[in-house]
């Protein structure tokens, strides 16, 4: 998906969470060391963008510092916008950065999130984020000595003033998050766009390849999956990946009507699942996963009872997927793949179109679980 199709004109790009989050933790460390307090603070993002951001309800003192950033979601309709996101850093006696949440920032209490149990919602990539920023911080402190946290420990607590509030507008309860928000962001921006535009997006890159003579499109449930599908195929274009998001329907209709020959459909567990359901539209908000049909899937493929009562009782989708992984019994996985194969084949047949098919199953680290041609 082009940056153009993301960003049309009127909308404005926001930041995550985890962004700003980062921003805070980045400020009150400079403010920490130093003694003052930056007017404004630069970050890094994950997607490799930089940002300026200006801290406010500052407090200092020797041993602590407290700032917040004012969480700015652009024009997407995000319900942490306008939220303050705070962190405090103080100073530790043993070395390295301690990274924790505290109030307002949920806490883990089931499986499948891709967190321990009883960690802070803090997301990955965004607890990398602040983990960097905060060494560039330091780095702009105390140039001359690279070592600093061998010897030197700080604490970081992000807080969130109305984060349990806000957590009830969200899954976090159903997924057993509890006490707040979840501090998230792949990228770092928050990319607002309504449905119909997403979906017109999706439809006119589709389109492109097919004006650029592309024989195998590649269609991504999202901007990870379209990373690992370019790693996949590195001999295809640019231009033959295609970010679907939730719209694997209109994609492959618009495949269909633009006489692709042939599509490959990458995704992650949650999205392959929904399609298996048959779901060819997958809001993260709506078509959840039915765990009774999963804990099905397992019986079919005589998988041990073990496995299939785990299966019928999960939390989420990844959590299906941790449990096969954790037994080391995967086929499961290939016969979910398998099912999503026949939906999307059904759809193509239903459009009254023929196009040859793959459906891959891909973890978070990009390693293929699974594939069906």
């Amino acid at each position: 998906m082009s940056e153009s199709a993301r960003n049309r004109k009127g909308l404005r790009k926001g930041y995550t969470t985890g962004s700003n989050a980062t921003a805070a933790a980045k400020a009150a460390t400079l403010a920490l060391l130093t003694g003052f307090w930056p007017t404004e603070v630069t970050i890094s993002l994950p997607n490799g963008e930089k940002t300026t951001m200006k801290p406010v309800e500052c407090q200092l003192d020797a041993n602590r510092a407290y700032c917040c950033m004012i969480k700015d979601a652009g024009d997407d309709p995000d319900i942490t916008n306008g939220a303050l996101i705070c962190a405090e850093v103080r100073r530790l006696a043993q070395p390295g950065i301690l990274l924790q949440g505290g109030e307002g920032v949920g806490k883990v209490t089931l499986p499948g999130l891709g967190l321990q149990v009883g960690e802070a919602a803090i997301n990955p990539v965004p607890r990398q984020q602040i983990l960097t920023n905060v060494a560039n911080a330091l780095a702009e402190i105390y140039p001359e000595n690279p070592s600093f946290l061998q010897s030197h420990g700080l604490k970081i607590e992000i807080i969130v003033p109305e984060g349990a509030k806000l957590a009830q507008k969200t899954l976090n309860p159903r997924l057993g998050i509890i006490g707040g928000i979840s501090i998230l962001g792949t990228t770092g921006r928050v990319f607002p766009y309504s449905t119909a535009a997403w979906q017109a997006s999706v439809v006119q890159a589709v389109g492109m390849a097919a004006y650029n003579k592309v024989q195998r499109v590649v269609l991504a449930t999202g901007g990870r999956s379209e990373r690992f599908g370019m790693q996949l195929f590195p001999e295809l274009p640019r231009v033959a990946f295609v970010e679907m998001s939730t719209f694997t329907g209109p994609a492959l209709k618009a495949c269909i009507k633009q006489q692709i020959p042939s599509a490959i459909l990458v995704g992650m567990i949650a999205k392959i699942v929904k399609t298996a359901q048959g779901h060819m539209v997958t809001p993260v908000t709506d078509n959840q996963v039915d765990f009774a049909f999963l804990a099905q899937i397992c019986r079919q493929v005589n998988a041990p009872n073990e496995l299939t009562d785990a299966v019928a009782t999960a939390n989420t989708a990844r959590h299906f997927l941790e449990l096969c992984q954790e037994r080391n019994f995967l086929l499961p996985l290939q016969k979910i793949v398998e099912i999503a194969h026949q939906q999307c084949q059904k759809f193509i047949q239903k459009q009254k179109g023929s196009m040859a098919l793959e459906v891959i199953l891909v973890d978070f680290d990009g390693k293929v679980l699974a594939w069906q041609k």
